[in-house]
């Protein structure tokens, strides 16, 4: 492709890049490293757990909570609010930014998962993605298991049941269940 901007610019914009960049594996490596250090730190270190999270991520907001093992990308594309509590496992891909609201509560091995892979075999096979941000609002309940795909923006106060797989934007204040998810009641 004639594109001048690095592959870092052309992710972060959304378009088609190549995923085994040097500049992009040199920053998941470094966000390996702070997650293997996070993911072993000891349970009555909050201080040391708390320094961690806050040089690997984007935001981690006050008295939020994530019990290991936590597992990302770059972190740098992943902001966590206020109040927030997040049980063990949780996936965050977050090749485009993952945004989570305040007073969230995401269950054991949920995914937010903002990669995308072009559908014809030759581009996938010369390792080009693209990805779309996702956007949890704020007092969200992600039950355990659950996974949101690329681009989903899911609305405050909406609970989304334990295995559900978010296909698309889920409105405020609704229970969304199923595979795919859909709306089963207004709260």
């Amino acid at each position: 492709m004639d594109d001048p901007r690095s592959q870092k610019e052309r992710m972060l914009a959304g378009d088609l890049y190549l995923a085994d960049d040097p500049e992009l594996a040199a920053d998941a490596l470094a966000a390996m490293a702070l997650l293997e250090a996070y993911n072993r730190s000891p349970a009555n270190d909050p201080a040391g757990r708390r320094r961690i999270l806050e040089e690997l991520l984007a935001g981690f907001g006050a008295d939020s909570e994530i019990r290991p093992p936590l597992y990302c990308d770059y972190g740098r594309h992943l902001r966590i609010g206020d109040r927030t509590f997040v049980n063990f496992g949780l996936v965050a891909l977050d090749v485009a930014p993952i945004t989570i609201g305040d007073d969230v509560q995401i269950g054991p091995n949920v995914q937010l998962l903002t990669p995308t892979h072009p559908t014809a075999a030759e581009p996938r096979r010369a390792k080009w993605e693209a990805a779309r941000p996702i956007t949890i609002g704020d007092n969200v309940w992600l039950g355990g298991g659950a996974i949101v795909l690329p681009g989903v923006t899911v609305g405050r106060n909406t609970v989304v049941g334990a295995g559900a797989v978010v296909t698309r934007d889920l409105p405020p204040d609704v229970v969304a269940v199923g595979n795919p998810a859909r709306v089963v009641r207004s709260l």
